[in-house]
């Protein structure tokens, strides 16, 4: 079943890719008291993902912040190595956490799995983004099959 507005998110381990090295993350301390803005992604380098979507919320970041969200987060089913390398191609600092779901048991636990195995892909995340409250879905924006636009930093910011 797909997770909902109103609906407390999975606890489920996610690994965190910090400066450090992969870090390992419970989804109930990582949202735990936080107002956070997560957006996910199919694939990190992938061309909508790389071109777009990380890049408008890493441009948007601090006007996100500033309508009172605590942290942005991005989410992919690649591991947190990857993620880490993705951030840094993309320059994103510490403006955004970058969590790696590398057997995607969050994404499956929210029921936004995608199967993009005809393409080569695996199994991935659907393209969304979503404003969690202490763990509690606020708004949640899933993107149509091939579509950039309900998921993106410029939607998320007129939700806020």
């Amino acid at each position: 079943m797909t997770i909902k507005v109103g609906d407390k998110l999975p606890s489920v381990k996610l690994t965190e890719a910090t400066a450090e090295g992969p870090k390992s993350v419970t989804t109930d301390d990582f949202f735990r008291g936080k107002r956070v803005a997560l957006f996910a992604v199919p694939g990190a380098f992938t061309p909508t993902c790389s071109a777009k979507h990380l890049p408008g919320f890493k441009q948007r970041a601090h006007e996100i912040k500033d309508k009172g969200i605590d942290l942005i987060a991005c989410i992919s089913v690649n591991d947190a190595f990857v993620m880490r390398a993705w951030a840094e191609e993309q320059a994103v600092g510490e403006d955004i956490a970058m969590l790696g779901d590398g057997s995607g048991d969050f994404t499956r636990a929210i029921g936004l799995e995608l199967d993009a195995t005809g393409v080569g892909m695996g199994k991935r995340s659907q393209r969304y983004s979503m404003i969690v409250d202490d763990g509690v879905v606020k708004e949640l924006n899933v993107e149509a099959a091939g579509e950039f636009k309900v998921s993106s930093a410029e939607h998320l910011l007129g939700q806020l």
